[in-house]
């Protein structure tokens, strides 16, 4: 009975020590943090920033510590359609993409509260202002420099938050259904003058060299004799059944004198 009553004694007093210990470790164990290559960690303690974890088996105080985890890899935001309406006021739609990244962490966070939804709201206003000052031909032909104009704002701000804007590309330019079909006709008058213009140079060319060719067989009598031959051959090689076989003046002139001279007699 003694045996009994002591284990009995001895297991109630190991349960709270077990429960005390299982516990302690959850809770230790809750404080384990693994930081990969690509991410920094900013260290909290009762709220207040401590310092920045590199990637790696980090180790917090549970309750008392926390973290918080930044990306510092290239971030792409997507810029929604904005309504523009330009210098020469064609109202248009377009939207486009920021790449950037944080090169300090702790600014990142600690200077603003959201830098994705900051960002984005940056782009936004810098893409009205800048398309708004210019022409629909200079959005549509320049599209590079009103990314590098765009990015020059948004970079202006982010700078003192830690974050580099790497690029701002515009993606898609939309336009009024009357603009699309008016620029379309454009384009169409556009091709045909050019067109036209090089109908009338070749016609110009051509005229040029059948005019060396002419001053070419004034030069060279026998140059008409090979074209004559050579137009007959082409003729006979048609198969038709009547020839016209134009004979040079000199030839002609040459049997017209003793024809003459026989009618006198």
């Amino acid at each position: 009975m003694n045996w009994s009553y002591s284990a009995n004694l001895i297991l109630k007093c190991m349960i709270p020590s077990v429960f005390f210990v299982i516990l302690l470790s959850l809770i230790l164990l809750s404080g384990i943090r693994i930081i990969f290559e690509y991410k920094r960690a900013l260290k909290f303690r009762f709220g207040k920033y401590i310092k920045i974890l590199k990637p790696g088996f980090k180790w917090i105080i549970p309750l008392v510590e926390t973290i918080q985890v930044v990306d510092i890899r290239v971030i792409t935001i997507n810029i929604l359609s904005q309504e523009v309406m330009t210098e020469d006021n064609v109202p248009c739609s377009i939207d486009g993409v920021v790449f950037f990244r944080i090169n300090d962490p702790e600014k990142a966070v600690l200077q603003v509260e959201e830098y994705n939804y900051a960002i984005t709201q940056l782009s936004q206003a810098a893409l009205r202002d800048v398309c708004g000052k210019v022409e629909l031909d200079t959005i549509l032909s320049k599209r590079e420099e009103m990314g590098k104009n765009i990015k020059a704002i948004v970079e202006e701000e982010t700078r003192e938050w830690g974050i580099e804007i790497i690029g701002m590309k515009i993606k898609d330019i939309q336009l009024p259904e009357n603009m699309k079909r008016m620029m379309a006709g454009q384009a169409e008058a556009e091709r045909s003058r050019r067109s036209q213009i090089i109908l009338a140079l070749a016609e110009e060319q051509a005229a040029g060299k059948l005019l060396e060719a002419g001053k070419l067989i004034d030069q060279s009598p026998s140059a008409i004799k090979l074209r004559l031959y050579q137009t007959l051959s082409n003729i006979a090689a048609e198969k038709n059944s009547t020839i016209v076989f134009p004979f040079p003046e000199e030839v002609l002139s040459k049997i017209n004198k003793p024809l003459s001279k026989d009618r006198e007699d």
